[in-house]
């Protein structure tokens, strides 16, 4: 028997990844959330400093924490009081990035049927995230404020290694950013030190192939767009 192509099965596990914003209800045990996240702490990282924590929401304490967020988040005066700790975005867009974001933004509102003006829509959406897309599993990520631009960059190799690696096992992913604006209702909820920075969060679980959401393939730009050959 010949031996199973590991370069395949890792492309088609980066290939396949895609961020799903719709979960099935389906339980995923422990021992495979922990085979993931083992997987995942492979990822390389300076000098062997693996800078990532990570919090994993399951049942009751996931959903108690989704229903604080939305309540935050569905007060404006309330909402306006939370911000990001960090600038993840750039303060000024410009071309191509502007027009990527503008053009997958659009794409998805198209296909959830959400039109251009529909604020509560969009809202509505929005506040999906906090719930981890109805995903069994959610983690929150987090990183020592200590550490420097290197590790962030670290930190985004182990996020991607835990996508891979759920992708390995059958399931997928939604790495989140959203949560950011309420990281002080996090770090309240999972008693999060004060020198930790929220990274991100991230759900994970098994796609609802047949949701709509499921469809969207966001479009990568050409090699010749941002490759060169010296």
């Amino acid at each position: 028997m010949s031996e199973p192509d590991s370069g395949a099965a890792a492309g088609a596990a980066i290939s396949s990844r895609k961020s799903v914003r719709r979960f099935l209800r389906r339980d995923v045990p422990e021992s495979v959330v922990t085979r993931i996240l083992e997987i995942a702490s492979r990822a390389p990282s300076g000098t062997n400093t693996q800078p990532w924590k990570v919090y994993v929401l399951r049942g009751e304490r996931k959903e108690a924490l989704s229903e604080a967020i939305i309540r935050a988040y569905d007060d404006p005066d309330v909402a306006a009081t939370h911000a990001e700790e960090y600038e993840y975005y750039p303060t000024r867009w410009v071309s191509p990035y502007i027009d990527r974001r503008r053009k997958v933004g659009w794409d998805l509102y198209t296909l959830l049927g959400i039109e251009k003006g529909d604020k509560a829509g969009m809202h509505a959406q929005h506040a999906r995230n906090y719930r981890f897309f109805d995903a069994p599993v959610g983690f929150i990520f987090t990183i020592d404020r200590i550490m420097e631009k290197g590790s962030w960059l670290d930190y985004g190799m182990f996020l991607q290694s835990v996508m891979v690696a759920a992708r390995g096992v059958g399931l997928h992913t939604c790495p989140q950013v959203s949560f950011n604006q309420f990281h002080r209702i996090i770090g309240e909820h999972l008693g999060i030190p004060e020198n930790d920075t929220m990274v991100c969060g991230m759900s994970l679980g098994y796609a609802d192939e047949s949701a709509v959401e499921f469809s969207l393939v966001t479009e990568r730009a050409p090699l010749s767009d941002w490759v060169t050959y010296c």
